[in-house]
Order: C-alpha cells, then structure tokens, then sequence
C-alpha cells in the first residue's frame, strides 16, 4: 500500500471467494473504501466479535471507524433494498451518515427493472442465465442505451423522471406478455428508500476520490463479484452486467490507470459457482457435497445452494493476467483440512488436445486435467502464524505460487477476522 494511490481488491473466481472478509482485514491500512462496481447480488459476509454480517451495496471497510466509504458510479443502487441495509448496521451501533458517501452517477435500480429481469428470464426458457431477480442486469441495459436514472436525479423534478422511466418499462413488460404483476407495496418501500437516502452524502465521486489521493490519502477499491463473471472476459453469457475485473475499479470509480498499486487477487483452496453456467471441475459426488457443507456454501443473499469442485487453475491464470494481479489471497484453506488428497486442475482436454489457456468456450468438450496432491490432515483453524503449518500444506501454497507465477501473501483458515494470516 503506497499513501497516493489506489490499491484494487477483486475475485478472480466466479464471486463469493470472501471479499468481504479480506476488505475489513485490510481496512486499517487505508483511509478511504470505495465499491466500483455490481450491485445487491452480491452478498459480502463478515464475521467478528461473535456477530455476522451481510452487506450488499455498503462498503465492507464500514465497521472500521473514521474511514470513509464510497457507493462509486458504477454501482447500481436499490434505494429499498439500500435502507434495509443501512438500517440494521445502524441497529448494532455503527454510524453511516458521517462516513458513507454515495456518487450522484450511480444508477437507480426501479421496482419495474425486478419485473423486466423476471420477465427478461422467462423468455429465455432453458437457457436461463440464473440471475438473483434483482433488476441488476435490466440497470446496466438502461445505463449502456442512455436510458438510466441516477442518483442525481433525485430533485425536484424526480417524481416525473421517475414516471417517465416506469411507462417505459411497463411497455416492455406488455410486449413480453408479463402482465400479472402488481408493484404498489414494492414501490411505496421503493419510495421511502429515496427519502431516506437524501440523508446521505451524495459526491461527485471522482472529484471527491482524486481530491483524497491529491492530498496523500491511500484508497481500497473493493469489487464484487468476481473475474469470470466479468461481461467482457467470464464465461458468457452466464457473467454478471458490470466489469469486475481491475480496469473497472478505473471506469466505475473514474481514477486513472497509473494511480492502481497494488491489485489484490482473491481466490478459493477450491472452487465455487452459483447459478446457471460451465464450470469444468465441478464435483457431483460426495466430495463436492462435502465441501460445500464444510465450507458452508449458500449464497449470502439468495441462500443458494454453490456449485462445488477443485481449484481450477486455468481460469485463475487467465485472471491473474487480465487483472494484473501483483499478490494473491487464498481463502477457505480450512475447508480442505480433513482431505486425504487434493486436486487441482492444471489444464484441459478439448476435443482431444490438451490446452493450458483459458479458451473462448468452456461450454461443452472440456475435460480437466488434475494434478493430485497429498492432504494436510490438521486443523489449522486455531494457528497465528504460517510457521505452525503443517508441511502438505506448505507444499500446496508453494505449488499454487509456481503454477500461477504470483505470490499468495494472505490465507485464511477460518471466517473471523483474526483467523487471517499474513506471510512474510
């Protein structure tokens, strides 16, 4: 971390690699966090002093007082959804109104958005992407065709902004046959939301971010989540609606490329999916429901059962490379602890020909090449330093660094705050 400039932090898998957990570790070295992309999808947990927490659109650094926190422009914003949040972090005594900041730029997302994504999802048939319903894609579709409402719209005049946009919508939703629908207790919520939100700072935020670096502040760009659900670069079309990836830390905050510092990789022991998509080392058997019950993984705000295999290093090579990752986090290691063996996929077989770079279909005639590696067999939930690792597992961390060519500075072994260790 270099005071001046901006430090980007991003999953490298297909999101819910533990973001959240890392941002509040982190926190303490910076003095501003800002959110640059996505929105209320994407469920960051916390965990500390025996409570835990979800965040959706909020800034993991807020439970870190006198920091300041930023909704960047490119984040799309459910005022509702945004107030019950709000809301219970008030409740258990943190104060957003002097520290969290929202940029005018960011995009609305309306009850009628909702409506087009279930109506946009229907019509796909079988080839549902597996979106969380939350309008998220119908937002950015607005935004890219100059259709959007922003937070700086809300004004005077918005009660007739807001109109325009909802007769818009309803006639897509006629065209589609979605007409059974009735949105009135949604949209009152929806309405309380905005009052509530003019309570808070609302900033040009990238005059406020360069101003902050100008002055020698350090800033956290915290993303959501994660590389290969990128629309350019993950596996589409089963990606989410924004660039997840480190240049859209730049668009989605409006920074400048020569100020990124160092870009924080993060990744799984193993791997995980949710939703509709390929994903090449999935586990159909008794492992992958055995990793998925140890490592507890259901979605944060849909409660989705993940998708479950080995760490696919294909994938986390193309992302380190798009990204350009200078030091990777693992996260989850404690999840493997009990495993006799290990697998890590190394390469495919794609009709016939072994291939060792992520290519532009993963969708059908892949199939992984593993690499098998012993287990450590120990519980390392309870360990303060990397010393007390056991030698498999040393073994494991040093096999991942030279396969991915990049150093794995941060490894957790548990979902508290303090089970994080940090390498020398």
């Amino acid at each position: 971390m270099i005071k001046g400039k901006v430090d980007v932090l991003l999953g490298l898998q297909w999101g819910d690699e533990g973001k959240g957990k890392v941002v509040d570790v982190l926190t303490p070295q910076y003095d501003v966090v800002a959110r640059f992309q996505g929105g209320p999808n994407a469920g960051h947990t916390l965990e500390f002093e025996g409570e835990k927490y979800v965040l959706r659109s909020i800034p993991s650094g807020i439970f870190q007082g006198g920091k300041v926190n930023i909704i960047g422009n490119g984040v799309v914003l459910a005022p509702d959804l945004f107030m019950e949040e709000a809301r219970d972090l008030e409740k258990s005594g943190h104060d957003l109104r002097s520290r969290l900041h929202i940029s005018r730029k960011a995009h609305l997302i309306m009850p009628t958005h909702r409506l087009l994504d279930a109506a946009y999802e229907a019509a796909k048939g079988k080839s549902k992407v597996g979106t969380t319903g939350k309008g998220i894609g119908p937002t950015y579709t607005d935004k890219i065709s100059r259709n959007g409402l922003r937070v700086g719209d809300i004004d005077d005049r918005f009660m007739e902004k807001y109109a325009a946009h909802k007769a818009r919508h309803e006639a897509i939703l006629k065209s589609l046959n979605f007409t059974d629908y009735d949105i009135a207790e949604v949209e009152k919520k929806w309405m309380e939301g905005i009052e509530y939100m003019k309570q808070f700072k609302m900033v040009d935020s990238e005059h406020e971010i360069n101003e902050m670096l100008r002055s020698g502040k350090s800033v956290l760009c915290e993303g959501a989540q994660g590389t290969m659900l990128d629309v350019d670069f993950g596996s589409y079309p089963f990606v989410t609606s924004s660039n997840t990836i480190c240049a859209g830390a730049c668009s989605g905050l409006g920074i400048g490329p020569n100020k990124i510092g160092e870009v924080y990789g993060i990744m799984k022991a193993y791997c995980t999916r949710v939703g509709a998509g390929p994903f090449p080392t999935e586990l159909f058997d008794e492992t992958g429901a055995r990793i998925r019950a140890l490592g507890h993984e259901y979605g944060a705000v849909t409660g989705r059962e993940r998708r479950c295999g080995w760490i696919d290093l294909v994938p986390l090579k193309y992302a380190i490379m798009v990204n350009g990752v200078t030091q990777l986090i693992m996260m989850k290691s404690d999840v493997l602890d009990d495993f006799d063996t290990i697998k890590a996929c190394v390469a495919y077989k794609q009709n016939g020909r072994q291939i060792d770079y992520f290519p532009y279909n993963i969708e059908e005639g892949i199939e992984p090449v593993y690499r098998e590696l012993p287990g450590w067999k120990t519980d390392m939930t309870k360990f303060t330093s990397e010393e007390q690792f056991p030698k498999a597992f040393k073994d494991y961390i040093s096999f991942l660094e030279a396969q991915l060519e990049t150093p794995i500075k941060i490894i957790s072994i548990g979902p508290d705050r303090e089970q994080t260790i940090v390498r020398k």
